[in-house]
């Protein structure tokens, strides 16, 4: 097991999710959170440099792991259908289950079998669990939570990342 003690959170890589331009957030959301995906239109449309981290809170929510796998396998097939399927399980809070992911993996033009092969390979899994730890040492508790400068937001995130887009 990594060692889980607070520190800063990691910088940005090329392994992460990134996408836009402007000043550089860091935020860490469970797919299947009711509150995030009410505070997701929000944030996306922010001209900022913007990093999406897994932090799926499976004893809350056991769907959410599974959630977070759909969108690396789509981003194994293609980097952009990463974002596409994130914004596709946002949209439709209600349909989170198996049939429904694969629907939108055939939606976006993926390869069925292999979207459902990455979906449970232990490489996804490391890379979603990465994410949930670096957000654990970094002092991660709840979603959504953001970093802008090593400053960690855990209270109205959309609000302070609009009032950081906005100069």
């Amino acid at each position: 097991m990594a060692d889980l003690r607070s520190a800063e959170v990691r910088p940005i890589s090329a392994a992460d999710h990134v996408r836009g331009r402007g000043p550089e957030a860091i935020v860490y959301l469970d797919l299947a959170c009711p509150h995030c995906a009410a505070s997701w239109p929000r944030i996306r449309e922010q001209p900022l440099r913007l990093c999406v981290r897994h932090f799926p809170l499976a004893g809350r929510r056991p769907r959410s792991p599974a959630l977070h796998a759909a969108t690396e396998a789509a981003a194994s097939q293609r980097r952009e259908a990463f974002w596409e399927m994130f914004d596709s399980i946002y949209a439709d809070q209600g349909h989170q289950d198996d049939p429904h992911l694969w629907a939108r993996a055939r939606d976006l033009a993926l390869e069925l079998e292999r979207f459902e092969r990455d979906r449970r390979s232990a490489t996804v899994a490391e890379r979603v669990r990465a994410d949930f730890e670096s957000g654990i040492r970094a002092g991660v508790a709840a979603t959504p939570t953001a970093f802008v400068g090593g400053e960690r937001i855990s209270a109205d995130v959309a609000d302070r990342l609009a009032a950081l887009a906005a100069g």
